[in-house]
């Protein structure tokens, strides 16, 4: 085989991170298969596919047409599907995707980490496939990216001198799709979209270079409530633009006077964040608030507060389920951002002690604990890399029953699971949005005398591959 060849396959499995599987025999009477990882493609397709990496052991290859598609594959909704990155399985059935979801999660446990003696409860699907984001945050661009369809020709994009705003193709880093409309988080912020490119494109404003670090316009974030009619927008510039900013607030808020509070983020850093230097507000307070369960929690243009409002309500009480806490334990919550989860479980344990590397979201902790009048929870800034246990023991802190673990993607530093192990606790919870690197420092703690009783995924995010994992691990 060779690279741009196409070829004639079936797809037989789904691997992770969304790749369907077909296999080759290798020769007549052969027991080893070659693998082909065929990217937007499903179990039941047969098609033509076209190859794009060849390696000893496996090949990756895109879907150049298909002869028969599997049952489950739909129209998707969105027409910039297959070209924007937001999206993966728009054009896959919603319940096929949270089997498949759940099916690739306890694949990885049984192959990855060689776990095979767990409870595997029912995935928790979403209650909303569209418009579940608080959050999005969309870029600026010199170039419009057009799909062949707005182009009416064979070509599928193009390269017009034109403000784009929307979200990049996928991989190429210089590249943003311009889009008019998005179903991931409300039709109102669609409208707030269109009006801010509209509006700097009149003003003939320029648009930030990451080649020549010139221009003024970077990103478009909006936030919103879903527990209240609270609406942010964020607008990130390279500089500070008073006028122009004052005048874009009047006309946005004169045009949508449902937004509550107006920002400017200025990103003074070569690098491509949508987080500013600093922060000026044209409008209302600069948050937003909302609520998870019961609690409420202010969140700030710059705070990390989980995506899908609703879903993370589920996904911390299955945390708070696994944990079965009686009223008298100390917790420890790491990787404990703004405090959701410290607050969230509050009433049910005696004392909660979050460590966070990120000073700025432990600041955010401490606002968020005053706004719910929480007297037995404790935020602590350490060092989740190295060892945070010089702060337990300076701050003389007790040990804790039970540890809260909500590390990034990337998972747990080997010196945190360490610090963790000898902690001794009884009981630790483990909720990941990378089932792989969960494994990965599950198999650490198993190797230390603890044992995974059980798991349960939740769908923090339909149409795409990400899913959320709980873990309950107990001293053996």
């Amino acid at each position: 085989m060779k690279k741009g060849q196409i070829i004639e396959l079936e797809i037989e499995k789904y691997a992770f991170e969304g790749k369907g599987v077909a296999k080759i025999s290798r020769e007549p009477g052969s027991e080893k298969n070659y693998v082909v990882f065929i990217h937007g493609s499903y179990p039941g397709d047969k098609l033509s596919a076209r190859l794009t990496k060849i390696k000893k052991n496996y090949a990756e290859a895109v879907v150049e047409s298909l002869i028969s598609p599997a049952e489950n594959r739909i129209q998707a909704r969105c027409r910039f599907f297959g070209i924007c990155g937001g999206c993966k399985q728009q054009d896959l059935d919603y319940n096929a995707q949270v089997d498949f979801k759940r099916k690739q999660v306890e694949e990885v446990f049984n192959k990855l980490g060689g776990f095979n003696d767990f409870i595997i409860e029912p995935i928790i699907p979403s209650e909303n496939i569209f418009f579940y984001r608080n959050k999005m945050e969309f870029s600026f661009a010199g170039k419009k990216w057009l799909i062949k369809e707005e182009l009416n020709s064979n070509e599928e994009i193009f390269n017009k001198e034109e403000i784009a705003l929307g979200l990049h193709v996928p991989n190429i880093y210089d590249k943003v799709l311009d889009i008019d409309e998005c179903f991931l988080q409300s039709e109102l912020s669609n409208d707030i979209l269109n009006f801010t490119r509209i509006f700097f494109k009149d003003k003939k404003s320029s648009v930030y270079s990451i080649r020549t670090h010139e221009g003024y316009l970077r990103n478009l974030v909006i936030r919103k409530s879903f527990h209240t009619n609270d609406f942010m927008v964020n607008l990130v510039t390279s500089e500070d633009n008073p006028s122009l900013m004052k005048e874009y607030t009047h006309n946005l808020l004169k045009k949508f006077p449902g937004i509550t509070t107006v920002v400017n983020n200025i990103n003074l850093k070569k690098a491509s964040t949508a987080v500013g230097d600093f922060e000026k507000v044209y409008s209302g307070s600069g948050y937003i608030y909302d609520f998870i369960g019961s609690y409420k929690f202010r969140i700030s243009a710059n705070s990390f507060f989980q995506t899908n409002t609703l879903q993370a309500e589920k996904l911390y009480e299955t945390a708070l389920q696994f944990a079965e806490l009686s009223g008298n334990e100390i917790v420890y919550d790491l990787y404990s951002g703004a405090g959701t989860i410290s607050i969230f479980i509050s009433g049910y344990a005696k004392e909660i002690y979050g460590f966070e590397n990120v000073e700025s979201a432990v600041k955010d902790a401490e606002e968020n604990k005053k706004l719910n009048e929480i007297n037995n929870v404790h935020f602590i800034t350490a060092d989740l890399y190295r060892s945070f246990l010089s702060k337990v023991e300076l701050k003389k802190i007790p040990k804790p029953s039970v540890v809260i673990l909500d590390p990034p993607r990337s998972g747990m530093h080997k010196t945190t699971v360490e610090d963790v192990i000898k902690l001794n606790p009884e009981k630790i919870i483990y909720v990941s949005c990378n089932p792989a690197t969960q494994v990965r420092d599950i198999k650490l703690f198993a190797e230390a005398g603890y044992k995974l009783i059980k798991i349960r995924p939740v769908d923090m995010f339909p149409h795409t591959f990400h899913i959320e994992n709980v873990a309950l691990i107990v001293k053996g």
